[in-house]
């Protein structure tokens, strides 16, 4: 079984999510710490908890989701898997931090390049890769069918949809996402943003105002 703990991370509040199972082996996704504070936070919980981190994974590849991916790659020598439609976003990030004041460290290069069909192993557990875009090009959202849970990134929020008028942004590919991927989950499917809290397939098919 897998347990997922999140953590809030930097000044854009952005949710970054360790996965692990029964084997302590561990995936680290959208690592957001930031400042040393916040990476001592997640390397204390790895130690504490046992975990062996085997992967670094990427939903996407704006600023607020990759400010830790150069510490978790370095610390725990693990390499980075990501969309390739995301890698000039990836290799952006200094130019973007400038904007918002934030000096952020580059990220490594993947090493792998993740397309729906793809799955990630670890442990005895298995994601599959969905492709959703829209928020940006080369987003994806990883998929537990057997626990009912999906990693989102920033596709859709708790009664709301990820913002499309950054670089790469589409509101039409972004809307075909959530209903051609998103909603062809069950509705017991468990949904863990980028921001804010969890939620479930059915409450949004019926709640979401951006899409009812």
């Amino acid at each position: 079984m897998i347990t997922i703990q999140s953590f809030t991370f930097n000044p854009f509040e952005e949710n970054m999510y360790v996965l692990f199972d029964e084997t302590r082996e561990a995936v680290i996704i959208d690592p957001g710490c930031y400042t040393r504070e916040e990476q001592n936070e997640l390397s204390a919980f790895i130690q504490g908890q046992g975990l062996k981190p085997v992967k670094l994974l990427n939903t996407h590849a704006h600023l607020d989701h990759i400010l830790g991916n150069n510490y978790v790659a370095g610390k725990y020598n693990i390499p980075l898997e990501m969309h390739e439609e995301d890698l000039e976003l990836l290799r952006s990030a200094p130019v973007y931090g400038q904007i918002w004041g934030i000096s952020p460290e580059p990220s490594p290069d993947p090493s792998a390049f993740l397309k729906e069909g793809d799955t990630v192993k670890f442990g005895n557990s298995t994601l599959d890769i969905l492709f959703t875009p829209g928020h940006c090009p080369g987003s994806i959202t990883f998929h537990s069918v057997k626990e009912k849970f999906a990693i989102a990134g920033d596709v859709l929020f708790y009664e709301s949809i990820g913002r499309t008028d950054l670089p790469g942004g589409n509101t039409e590919t972004l809307f075909r996402s959530i209903r051609e991927k998103i909603f062809m989950l069950s509705e017991d499917t468990q949904i863990y943003p980028g921001h804010g809290p969890v939620t479930s397939v059915g409450h949004e098919k019926r709640f979401n105002p951006f899409l009812n």
